[in-house]
């Protein structure tokens, strides 16, 4: 048990989760998730926004199994390996403001790193300019934890807190199964569901679930995190985690090019857009909010499977910043930057750096 224990954590673990990402995040593509768009816990997240009524963009609603999967799957891997510890830290509304912000930075973008990741691998020369933005605003982040920023320590708590989000999602699965699709409509109970675009493009309900448990799994057994793996790569020169989001790429290149997904350029790529600068401010917002809050959206959801309250403050702040976004014109679509999301790029710097500037630990 000890050595199945450690698997994952040793380099070949952490190189073996990133391709298992890395193929079945295309494929998932394949059976019918929107282009480029395999995995990303950003539009997944702002989609589930949509299927709970949060936002009435029509064709961003779908209540996305591979999130509830992600959940629950590192909840099992935390039980099974006796790693589940229900745990609080402190500044509650500031992870839940972040988590805001990191989700309005990434649908101006129209990815999280992940879903970045993915489009760079599939060709779409647009995430170029979202990953440099990505690396910008986590190094800023590396430049307030050496300056003695911090959030406060956390606190071991009631079995119950570690339960809630896991409870959520599981509450999720159950709606999707009372409530399913019916053709031809966008209502089905209380659920709303695309009849086009993005949201109507989804693989099967059960083979999303299994992936994305799958996946919840094993980034709870490895520690996967994309920001993670850029602040130890610029902190401490370590490329530990910064293996998997290599693996990840090549894997995921490899699986394009084989299933006929891989389409190089800049203009027409699928739910994507070319204005450079904001494709770049969009993710520097994004990343910085990911440092401070200490995890990538999709660390987030697997912390938050482990028993981490503050991880499930994160994600909340996620889903209601996606439902901000489509109800104030702040996400991008196609056609470019929405009306409002420039100014909430702006804004959202403002807000990450004063957070960063006035929680650090004065040094007597």
């Amino acid at each position: 048990m000890p050595a199945l224990k450690n698997l994952f954590a040793t380099r070949w673990g952490i190189i073996s989760v990133g391709a298992f990402i890395g193929v079945f995040a295309p494929l998932l593509q394949k059976w019918g998730n929107p282009g480029n768009m395999g995995v990303c816990v950003a539009c997944f997240e702002r989609d589930i926004a949509g299927a709970l009524g949060l936002h009435r963009a029509g064709v961003v609603q779908y209540l996305r199994p591979e999130i509830i999967g992600f959940v629950l799957g590192s909840l099992i891997a935390a039980y099974i390996f006796k790693e589940f510890r229900p745990r609080v830290g402190s500044a509650p509304i500031v992870r839940f403001v972040l988590g805001a912000f990191a989700m309005i930075g990434a649908l101006v973008f129209l990815g999280c790193p992940w879903r970045a990741l993915l489009r760079f691998s599939a060709g779409d020369g647009n995430a170029i300019f979202g990953l440099l933005g990505l690396i910008f605003g986590i190094w800023l982040g590396t430049l307030f934890l050496k300056g003695g920023y911090n959030l406060g320590r956390t606190e071991k708590t009631h079995t119950s807190v570690g339960w809630l989000l896991p409870l959520i999602m599981l509450g999720f699965l159950v709606l999707t199964i009372i409530f399913p699709q019916i053709k031809g409509e966008t209502r089905s109970g209380v659920l709303f569901y695309s009849l086009k675009g993005p949201g109507a493009m989804h693989a099967p309900l059960i083979v999303s679930l299994l992936v994305g448990l799958a996946i919840g799994f094993l980034a709870q057994r490895s520690r996967f995190c994309t920001m993670g793996a850029f602040r130890d790569l610029i902190l401490f020169r370590q490329t530990h985690l910064f293996l998997g989001i290599c693996a990840l790429v090549v894997v995921a290149f490899i699986t394009n090019l084989i299933v006929g997904q891989f389409h190089p350029g800049f203009a027409h790529q699928p739910v994507a857009h070319t204005m450079s600068i904001w494709n770049f401010g969009g993710m520097v917002v994004a990343g910085l909010a990911f440092a401070l809050a200490g995890g990538c959206p999709g660390r987030q959801l697997f912390l938050a499977g482990e028993g981490d309250g503050d991880a499930g403050i994160f994600v909340l702040g996620m889903i209601v910043g996606a439902a901000f976004s489509h109800n104030f014109g702040l996400a991008s679509s196609p056609k470019g930057v929405g009306p409002h999301g420039i100014a909430a790029v702006i804004i959202g710097l403002l807000v990450c750096l004063f957070i960063g500037f006035t929680m650090r630990k004065k040094i007597a």
